[in-house]
């Protein structure tokens, strides 16, 4: 059984790395693949903490450190929003 959620996490994590890539064309979009990878991460974190009966601190500070980056992207993509006036990466210019 612990097997087969093993596969499972590493599965989502995959999953989460390759649609980030095929997906680049917004940032909400890849933010959102972003998170889909740190819940995959988080849950296979879980695992192999309960599987050696390690206590779960280090999974809240995880999840707390998750937080803090998911409000800092959204930050930044509202500010990109306000600037710039929508989310796609052809409108970014890195020279201006």
């Amino acid at each position: 059984m612990l097997t087969l959620m093993f596969l499972f996490s590493i599965s989502m994590y995959m999953l989460g790395i390759l649609s980030f890539c095929l997906k680049r064309k917004h940032l909400l979009v890849m933010l959102l693949n972003l998170e889909f990878i740190v819940v995959s991460l988080y849950f296979n974190l879980f695992i192999y903490l309960s599987l050696f009966n390690y206590e779960f601190y280090f999974s809240m500070i995880f999840l707390t450190l998750s937080v803090c980056e998911g409000a800092l992207g959204l930050s930044v993509l509202v500010s990109l929003i306000r600037t710039h006036g929508n989310d796609y990466f052809q409108t970014f210019n890195v020279l201006w």
